[in-house]
């Protein structure tokens, strides 16, 4: 049964992810796209672990940002960074979790709360070993900048 689970949280992260990529979307996609986020999260919450959940949190965190929603991006993302911390994650999970906090507060219009966690993220994300994680996290968080 928790395969099931597995496969149907990877589909929807996939299918939120292509949504969101579009250039143009009806109402209905729009709804979808929502409706995949969570679901995604919470499939991995019954097959997943940590790491899963806290990918599952940011995603939604990020549609929300994405539609511009303030107070459910704020949530997913303050649950992601939360997981994250609770289950002791770093490199490339940290460094989202705290992009997810500085997306969440850029569309609230908090400048203190997104600086803040604007070089917390800056900081966590110069420790990804990975370096194509890494130039890929830095691209991502380069979209908050070029916001304000």
């Amino acid at each position: 049964m928790e395969e099931i689970h597995k496969n149907f949280a990877i589909e929807l992260f996939n299918e939120t992810w292509n949504l969101m990529e579009k250039d143009q979307r009806s109402q209905a996609e729009t709804d979808r796209m929502v409706h995949a986020a969570h679901a995604s999260c919470y499939h991995w919450g019954i097959a997943g672990e940590g790491v899963n959940i806290a990918r599952g949190e940011w995603l939604i965190s990020h549609v929300y940002a994405h539609l511009r929603r303030v107070e459910p991006s704020l949530y997913h993302a303050t649950r992601c960074l939360e997981v994250t911390l609770e289950n002791d994650l770093k490199d490339f999970d940290l460094a989202f979790a705290y992009e997810a906090m500085a997306r969440a507060a850029d569309i609230t219009g908090n400048d203190v709360e997104r600086a803040k966690y604007l070089t917390l993220a800056k900081e966590a994300g110069a420790k990804i070993k990975d370096p194509i994680d890494r130039n890929y996290f830095f691209r991502e968080l380069n979209t908050i900048q070029s916001t304000v």
